[in-house]
């Protein structure tokens, strides 16, 4: 980091990075030089990993009797959003609930056609979902199924908002239903104006607003205090920061424990573009997360049955490090897998990559900008110290047949030292946009 806080110059700061399953922080001194490291797993209760992480970051940096620190923190510790999606028919349904899905950091957790009975609203209510995406199929049908669905959702218990996907002709009766009951209601375009046809474009970006909310985790109290913004918003800062020191284009993958992001800057101070994919990440929860989520088990990977309960599998238990160099490496190579879809699904919404159904890209697609950047990986797995390891991991990225002609001449950097969220976070101004950032060394 290079800029000093203009608030307080004599004052040293912890930048937090509270996730889903690791809390991060780095001690940074007035002059934006990291002086410590430090990292917990994200606890119920997630103050108290984060007083832990800062007062072992504190330590770590030799600070043990001076004077407290300012915490800056940002967080992504609600996960992705947990998406239920109730429509006329299965099929559509399940596929304009991934459409919608798609980049906007969240993930489909159960799909309910037809009209919902008391079966089904029990089924919909333990999944736990974060938010329900309503389908009222093609524009003229029927309304029956759509304003039965309505009705049943406006009375069951549970304080997950509705996105309410219709067309116009039974739009208002369905809202009025929903908000009778109390229900908090998001309306968007039809995703589905005509038969087999699924625009997923306005209802993705409602999505989007509803995660960068849901992201944050538990916003009130002491902790809704201390966080600045999303982790997602704070690493977006980083890569522009970056940019801006660099003059080069930056693309770069973060790689969580719930979700994996995307980050692409331009050229100094040049356009930027950020995607969130909910269904990627290196983690699967045992415990209950912070945002109220399931308590339920993992597989491990490649195989067919569950991991038995007592075996803390680095994949799928939060706060677990793996020490076995085999675990070590299938995290990495999970964690590789993650950044080559997240990629790709990037380049493709923004334009960059055509999607498989359309002509190939001609000369006109800006494709240099991503081939001459620079790609920082970040997350835990990557703190692994492993040189070979490392190199595995990016030559998986590097090698992939979609993204090899774009990345053939980007110079690839780690992010071991977990310093793109906290360059996002200092210092504290206003202008987020002009906060400092990592050096082009980090």
């Amino acid at each position: 980091m290079t800029d000093a806080s203009p608030d307080d110059p004599h004052t040293p700061a912890v930048c937090l990075d509270v996730g889903s399953c690791w809390t991060k922080a780095v001690l940074v001194l007035p002059d934006g030089t990291p002086a410590g490291f430090a990292e917990h797993p994200t606890t119920p209760d997630v103050l108290t990993g984060v007083d832990a992480a800062v007062a072992a970051a504190a330590a770590a940096a030799g600070r043990r009797r001076r004077a407290a620190p300012r915490v800056l923190a940002c967080s992504s510790a609600g996960g992705a959003l947990r998406l239920a999606v109730v429509g006329a028919e299965t099929l559509t349904a399940t596929e304009a609930g991934h459409r919608v899905c798609r980049s906007a950091g969240a993930r489909v957790v159960g799909v309910h056609p037809g009209p919902l009975e008391p079966d089904a609203v029990l089924e919909l209510s333990s999944r736990r979902p974060g938010a329900v995406l309503l389908l009222g199929g093609a524009d003229g049908a029927d309304p029956a199924v759509l304003l039965h669905n309505a009705g049943r959702l406006a009375r069951t218990r549970g304080h997950w908002p509705v996105l309410l996907s219709v067309g116009e002709d039974a739009r208002a009766d369905a809202l009025g239903l929903l908000l009778a009951g109390g229900r908090a209601v998001t309306t968007c375009p039809n995703v589905t104006p005509q038969p087999g046809t699924i625009v997923a474009g306005p209802a993705r970006d409602a999505v989007a607003a509803l995660y960068a909310r849901h992201v944050l985790g538990s916003g009130t109290g002491r902790f809704g205090a201390l966080v600045r913004s999303g982790t997602h918003a704070a690493v977006g800062d980083g890569a522009g920061v970056l940019a801006r020191l660099t003059g080069t284009g930056v693309l770069v993958v973060d790689v969580g424990s719930a979700t994996t992001d995307v980050h692409r800057h331009g050229p100094g101070s040049g356009p930027a573009a950020a995607t969130e994919e909910g269904d990627l990440g290196g983690a699967r929860r045992r415990r209950r997360r912070p945002d109220g989520g399931p308590d339920r088990g993992h597989r491990r990977p490649g195989r067919g049955r569950p991991a038995r309960p007592g075996r803390r599998h680095a994949a799928g238990v939060a706060g677990h490090r793996a020490r076995r160099p085999g675990a070590a490496a299938e995290d990495r190579r999970l964690a590789a897998i993650a950044a080559v879809v997240a990629l790709r699904r990037h380049l493709r919404h923004t334009g960059v990559l055509a999607d498989p159904a359309q002509p190939e890209p001609g000369p006109d697609t800006p494709s240099t900008q991503v081939s001459r950047s620079r790609r920082p990986h970040r997350g835990g797995v990557f703190r692994q110290r492993d040189a070979a390891g490392l190199a595995a991991a990016a030559r998986t990225v590097r090698h992939d047949a979609v993204l090899a002609p774009l990345l053939a001449r980007a110079e690839v950097r780690v992010d071991s030292e977990s310093v793109l969220a906290p360059a996002g976070c200092w210092p504290p101004t206003a202008a987020r946009s002009r906060r400092a950032g990592c050096s082009p060394s980090t």
